[in-house]
């Protein structure tokens, strides 16, 4: 080809560039002392490489804008010297929002700056067939009645987290077959109920930021896999601190994957998807039917099985050993560093997570763990999802309050069909 025939480059604004620096930067420095923290600067531009001159100029904007703070107690060092003053997260002022939807319940929570719940709560949905205005008006009803109770926090955001297919850059709930939601603008319902920045994604690949930040492997910079399986079975892969989404963010879907030995009849006609081997449904229908519990909830299940029921204990062994043989086959394809697990048997149970471990094999056994939010995985998952764009840009933070609406106000879902 010609070279005439090739369009010019575009010119970059020094502007642009300079804002990118600067919000690369600020972010790096806030890592690091979410991951060191209490943290001496000079230690910061160690660890980022960056002047110590650059690191005392953000050290000061986020120090304005409330993020970190001075600690408490100047260090010496070698008890020469000017002190150093170490610098820590504010975790007294900012809150997150976190909402989760999963298909019994809604979960909706208060996360502070180092990821650790601070309240939530569980809103059942109480047969209301999954209508996604009137479960997303709960939601931030929900949001409000903790904040009420959280005197003196300041909301910065609020994240949306679910199974199924959830794109990121839209906002939407493209489909979760399980809810029957389809094209759910989620991110423009629950910004006209609370009036705060609004961020979305699945559960998996918020639990792999939530890990990336907060978790066991924080700060190491792995490459790292998250398989969850609750109701809804999907899974998220993260390298170089990015998750990946793939177009329109439908990575991860791994409900008809093919799992060797399963039995369970899917929806889609074949035997041994893996959603269908693996959903919390199928636990709780194969316990109803050997008389362990009467009802669907995975966590009676557990219960049983404590109490010393052998079918309990059998069921619960059996998923988790085809959980290890998921993971297997999502280790043979992307060979990552680390894999964490969500799966209700080996988040609580130890003779489970060493069935799940012995599935995958002696080499790679080592390399799979259990959540690191055994008591608090969902609250997490929504909260992670504004928390990862926070420590993304922290320069972009706009505290805000929580806005006052009706729960029977007009919504943008209001006169929609839940599966539209």
């Amino acid at each position: 080809m010609p070279s005439s025939s090739l369009a010019p480059p575009r010119p970059v604004r020094p502007g642009a560039v300079d804002s990118d620096r600067r919000r690369t930067s600020a972010s790096a420095v806030l890592r690091s002392v979410l991951d060191h923290g209490p943290v001496a600067r000079s230690t910061v531009a160690r660890l980022t490489g960056l002047s110590p001159a650059s690191v005392t100029d953000h050290c000061a904007r986020l120090t304005s804008l409330g993020l970190i703070r001075e600690a408490p107690g100047p260090r010496r060092s070698n008890g020469v010297g000017r002190p150093h003053v170490p610098v820590d997260l504010d975790g007294s002022r900012f809150v997150v929002g976190g909402v989760h939807v999963a298909v019994p319940y809604t979960t909706v929570a208060l996360l502070d700056l180092r990821g650790r719940v601070v309240a939530e709560r569980r809103l059942g949905h109480d047969g209301a067939a999954a209508e996604p205005a009137r479960i997303l008006a709960h939601a931030a009803a929900g949001l409000r009645a903790l904040l009420a109770d959280a005197r003196g926090r300041t909301p910065l955001a609020v994240g949306f987290a679910a199974g199924g297919w959830v794109d990121r850059d839209s906002g939407t709930v493209v489909e979760h077959p399980l809810l029957g939601w389809r094209d759910v603008p989620v991110r423009e319902v629950l910004h006209a109920r609370t009036g705060l920045p609004v961020h979305v994604d699945g559960h998996a690949r918020a639990l792999v930021n939530g890990e990336r930040l907060f978790g066991a492997v924080a700060g190491e910079g792995l490459s790292l896999l998250h398989l969850f399986a609750g109701n809804v079975v999907d899974a998220a892969f993260a390298t170089h601190d990015e998750v990946h989404h793939g177009p329109r963010s439908q990575a991860g879907s791994i409900a008809h994957l093919p799992l060797a030995g399963g039995t369970e009849r899917c929806d889609c006609g074949r035997t041994g998807c893996l959603q269908a081997e693996l959903s919390e449904r199928t636990l709780c229908r194969r316990a109803r039917e050997a008389g362990v519990i009467h009802g669907s909830n995975p966590m009676h299940v557990l219960a049983a099985a404590a109490g010393g029921d052998a079918d309990a204990v059998r069921l619960l062994l059996h998923r988790s050993r085809m959980t290890g043989r998921a993971v297997g086959l999502l280790l043979d394809v992307l060979n990552p560093d680390t894999v964490v697990v969500t799966e209700v048997g080996a988040i609580h149970r130890e003779d489970c997570l060493a069935a799940l471990r012995e599935e995958v094999g002696p080499d790679r056994a080592a390399a799979v763990a259990p959540t690191s939010f055994p008591d608090s995985v969902l609250a997490v998952a929504g909260g992670s999802v504004a928390l990862d764009v926070l420590y993304r840009n922290p320069l972009a933070v706009s505290p805000g309050k929580l806005r006052a609406t009706s729960l029977s106000s007009a919504s943008p879902l209001s006169s929609a069909s839940p599966a539209s």
